[in-house]
């Protein structure tokens, strides 16, 4: 489905993005692994290269647009191209709004909106020329639903889904597509903090409050970062042609537009 593709993926270390990263190779395409740890970027690409494609992990802090930059070049260099973009690193902090400082919402910022910009950029001029690519921001059920204990993380997520509709309208002309993903409640390092975090401010023991949002879910289990994969891949693929500028939930029903 994707032989011949060439895939960056952000954050794929571990966790959503490792499972992207692994899917989108078994759907034929080379990955370039991108990660602030470089010990588990290099993991993931050996990985993906026991699958039987080519791949290279690379540290990479989207916070940074040179380092940004640098990705696309070693995708071009070693890879021979890039087609498909999936912006997946992110971070979470659980904190009152109220007491949100300057370092809170510029770091967490930083990566989660600033960094898709960047790596966006990076790639624009490459999926331009060849007319063709797929850019996938991987957003969050947060960014559809406003907490106050990570408030600015749900601002951010809504900010990806935003910018997901403009990059669209910008690529299209180009026969470039640009869609967002919106997970759940993932069981992942993430949700285990978050699971960690939440506990002692709602008075809840460790895993209790993972098991409570488990209730929410109508279709009854936590998702897995494969669930998210597989979204992943079919946006990647030439199946999505005719969509863009989209933002799909995948949360086993939790929010239902």
């Amino acid at each position: 489905m994707l032989e011949g593709k060439v895939a960056i993926v952000t954050g794929a270390g571990r966790g959503i993005g490792r499972a992207i990263a692994l899917r989108l190779a078994r759907d034929g395409a080379d990955v370039l692994v991108c990660d602030i740890d470089a010990a588990s970027a290099a993991g993931t690409a050996q990985e993906v290269i026991a699958l039987g494609r080519r791949a290279v992990g690379i540290h990479t802090d989207v916070t940074v647009r040179s380092q940004t930059r640098d990705m696309v070049d070693r995708a071009l260099s070693e890879l021979g191209r890039v087609d498909i973009l999936v912006n997946n690193a992110g971070v979470v902090q659980v904190k009152s709004w109220l007491e949100l400082d300057d370092n809170d919402i510029d770091s967490l910022f930083a990566v989660n909106v600033k960094g898709v910009i960047f790596a966006s950029q990076a790639v624009a001029p490459h999926l331009m020329a060849q007319r063709s690519g797929r850019v996938i921001n991987i957003a969050s059920l947060a960014s559809k639903i406003g907490r106050p204990l990570y408030a600015h993380y749900s601002a951010s997520k809504a900010a990806v889904v935003n910018l997901t509709k403009a990059m669209a309208m910008f690529f299209a002309p180009y026969g470039v597509t640009c869609n967002s993903v919106c997970p759940g409640i993932v069981d992942t390092k993430m949700w285990e903090y978050l699971d960690e975090a939440l506990g002692p401010i709602e008075g809840r023991a460790k895993g209790e409050t993972i098991a409570q949002r488990r209730t929410t879910i109508p279709l009854g289990r936590l998702e897995v970062p494969e669930d998210v994969a597989n979204v992943v891949a079919f946006l990647a693929s030439a199946d999505s042609a005719y969509m863009t500028g989209q933002s799909l939930l995948v949360d086993g029903g939790i929010f239902m537009e």
